[in-house]
């Protein structure tokens, strides 16, 4: 199993955000198979953040096709949901982590847009240079 090239990049910034990972990767059995979030974490500071539990998967639309790489994110991170809400964990929520300038240049206009909102899509957009969480989308 690959990591994604901003993997560890994401996995910092979760750490100076204030989350513990917990798991890297997030292994799932869902059905007959195994499916491998690529992180879950936890708020180190319980009182602040209410002790929510995390589980990202991590992007880096690297590849020529934008539009590709956000339909298969998608789907991927739809399975994923459905996998998580029929885990041990089902109030774990899953993000979709994803640089800071694809939000920017296409994420956050149509037709991603649309398909963000209705599918209820949580993002975290990541400057993988500055190893930084720059926005939380909920």
């Amino acid at each position: 199993m690959a990591k994604d090239i901003f993997h560890d990049a994401v996995k910092t910034a979760l750490q100076k955000d204030g989350w513990k990972i917990t798991h890297d990767p997030y292994r799932l059995r869902y059905g007959i198979a195994d499916v491998y979030i690529d992180l879950a974490a936890e708020e180190a500071i319980a009182a602040e953040k209410e002790g929510r539990k995390i589980a990202v998967e991590i992007k880096s639309f690297a590849s020529g096709s934008t539009i590709s790489e956000f339909h298969t994110a998608l789907g991927q991170f739809l399975n994923y949901r459905i996998a998580l809400e029929s885990s041990e964990e089902p109030n774990r929520i899953l993000y979709l982590a994803v640089p800071s300038d694809v939000y920017q240049t296409f994420l956050r206009f149509e037709p991603a847009k649309t398909v963000i909102d209705r599918y209820d899509v949580y993002l975290i957009v990541y400057n993988p240079i500055q190893e930084s969480i720059e926005q939380w989308i909920e």
